[in-house]
């Protein structure tokens, strides 16, 4: 852990673990709160847009409504996973997997891989290919 002034921030390595051990519980909106900067940004690949969602999201309140607005369009959950996490320098990366049903939709799996940016102690810019 790495002290800045008076505060206590967690290294890479720290965060990744965190992360990790939240994602096992499955503990999703525990990671934005503690984990995530003020101002975020999120990165979808351009394929998304035709799914509704759109390529860059900025800030943690856009974030969050984001996450609220996906959970809203599953109607069960069947099981998901992430992989421990590989550490690269002030980045992280994990893969993430989920085997949903969406409302109106087939039960599908789906499965992608998440690159982290960690500075100051949060996560600054998470990035999504799939």
């Amino acid at each position: 852990m790495v002290i800045w002034g008076n505060e206590k921030m967690m290294t890479t390595p720290e965060l990744a673990s965190r992360y990790y051990a939240l994602m096992l519980e499955n503990k999703r909106a525990q990671i934005v709160d503690e984990l995530y900067a003020q101002d975020i940004v999120c990165k979808e690949p351009e394929h998304a847009i035709a799914m509704g969602i759109s390529t860059i999201t900025v800030g943690l309140e856009a974030v969050k409504a984001k996450a609220k607005a996906r959970a809203a369009m599953v109607a069960e959950i069947h099981g998901d996973y992430c992989s421990e996490p590989l550490i690269a320098g002030h980045f992280f990366s994990v893969v993430l997997g989920r085997d949903l049903t969406l409302k109106g939709k087939p039960r599908m799996s789906l499965q992608e891989i998440g690159v982290f940016e960690v500075k100051d102690g949060k996560i600054v810019t998470e990035q999504f290919f799939y």
